[in-house]
């Protein structure tokens, strides 16, 4: 276990924090989740560090510390951070177009409407940019849409070709969606999309390496998240967590590891998933995060410039294309370059501040990122559910609603 200080060594109070342990506790025992770890950590210091329930519940084996997950989207600030690295080293711009680097994207069409039955479809106007793709304004979908025509074609070829198999190259993947026609011209709506695994893959041409390579190259091995990787080696199997599902949030069934998405984990991967393919552990990922608060930098070593942070976690969505349509985070927040942002506090779901950015997971992972507040929050599960899960918001709130500075020096 990590080292947790008082809350007052920081401006919060001790006794208002015991709250989460309390309230993790009841989500358990009630079968609302298998399992979850819990962290908050203000101006440096860890002060909430615990560990609730089970990582496997049919083999009886109690959360541990180590305890490896799948994190899903919570993969896509990590490309995000990949790519804008090589925006610092002068080898791209935002608007530059993203046929430039992967030309097949030049012929993808715009599904514009129907007419006698037919689809009918038309140019990109604006052409797509890395832009676009960073703040998911692309007109790229995950198919979630049956109504929509674009997202139909993109569920039908999903079946057709089998996306994210762990034996599909993942320049194959790609050329699969730049066939795909968009749902609207870039730039003209906010969607969450495929757009983050077209940004991993810019990653590996733009660098001229695998994508995974990369990502342990220059921000893994560096920042010392040695369990962070799209697959989970043999002698770490044992450490990954037991997944699982429930249509109504409530008592949790086992999902087979073979069916998740982005198939098991403890295989190799050709198909390194930038939009939800990496797994890992609340120490490596409190690494990542506490970097990114630290405006790029952790333990003397610089990964990016603090304009570049700033710059991801700067809200680019016009006020016209909210309030974002995914989950929780429809309350209050615009997105960045790879994360969501808070800009209307009034609206929050809860406690924020203005500025406060992060991401979840599919099985319910999540992480809050507040400057203002010199805090962060993360918590780690394995619980897909039919919407995002109570503890995402809740969780947050009881750390928040424990700051008092009269406790400061």
């Amino acid at each position: 276990m990590m080292r947790v200080h008082e809350g007052e060594d920081v401006g919060m109070s001790s006794e208002r924090l015991a709250r989460i342990h309390a309230y993790l506790e009841n989500e358990v025992e009630n079968d609302r989740l298998p399992g979850i770890i819990a962290l908050a950590q203000r101006r440096g210091k860890i002060v909430h560090h615990s560990l609730h329930g089970k990582m496997d519940i049919a083999a009886n084996r109690p959360m541990q510390a180590d305890a490896i997950f799948r994190i899903y989207s919570m993969t896509k600030p990590v490309v995000s951070l990949a790519l804008m690295m090589l925006h610092d080293e002068g080898k791209l711009q935002l608007h530059d177009k993203v046929s430039r680097y992967i030309p097949s994207f030049a012929e993808t069409k715009v599904f514009s409407h129907i007419s006698e039955k037919q689809l009918q479809f038309v140019d990109q106007d604006p052409p797509m940019t890395i832009f676009h793709l960073l703040t998911h304004t692309s007109g790229l979908t995950y198919g979630g849409d049956p109504w929509h025509p674009a997202d139909r074609l993109f569920g039908e070829a999903a079946a057709k070709h089998g996306f994210f198999r762990r034996d599909m190259d993942l320049a194959e993947l790609i050329e699969c969606f730049a066939a795909l026609p968009l749902s609207f011209q870039p730039g003209a709506n906010w969607q969450y999309s495929v757009a983050s695994d077209v940004v991993g893959y810019l990653v590996q041409v733009i660098a001229d390496m695998p994508l995974a390579d990369f990502l342990k190259e220059r921000i893994f091995a560096p920042l010392g998240m040695i369990d962070t990787d799209f697959a989970v080696p043999r002698d770490k199997a044992e450490r990954l967590a037991a997944i699982y599902g429930s249509p109504t949030n409530v008592d949790p069934v086992l999902i087979d590891p073979e069916e998740v998405a982005n198939g098991d984990v403890r295989l190799p991967t050709q198909c390194p998933s930038g939009g939800g393919g990496l797994v890992s552990t609340t120490a490596d990922y409190l690494r990542f995060a506490s970097m990114l608060l630290n405006g790029g930098e952790l333990d003397g070593l610089r990964l990016v410039s603090p304009l570049t942070i700033k710059r991801m976690a700067t809200n680019a969505v016009p006020p016209a294309m909210l309030p974002l349509r995914i989950g929780i985070e429809r309350y209050g927040y615009g997105f960045g370059l790879g994360f969501r942002v808070m800009v209307d506090y009034g609206r929050a779901n809860g406690y924020s501040s203005p500025g406060e950015y992060g991401w979840a997971g599919a099985a319910s992972t999540y992480f809050v990122i507040d400057p203002q507040e010199d805090l962060l929050i993360l918590m780690m599960t394995q619980m897909w559910g039919a919407e995002p899960h109570r503890p995402r918001s809740i969780f947050p709130n009881l750390v928040y609603q424990a700051i008092d500075e009269s406790y400061a020096d």
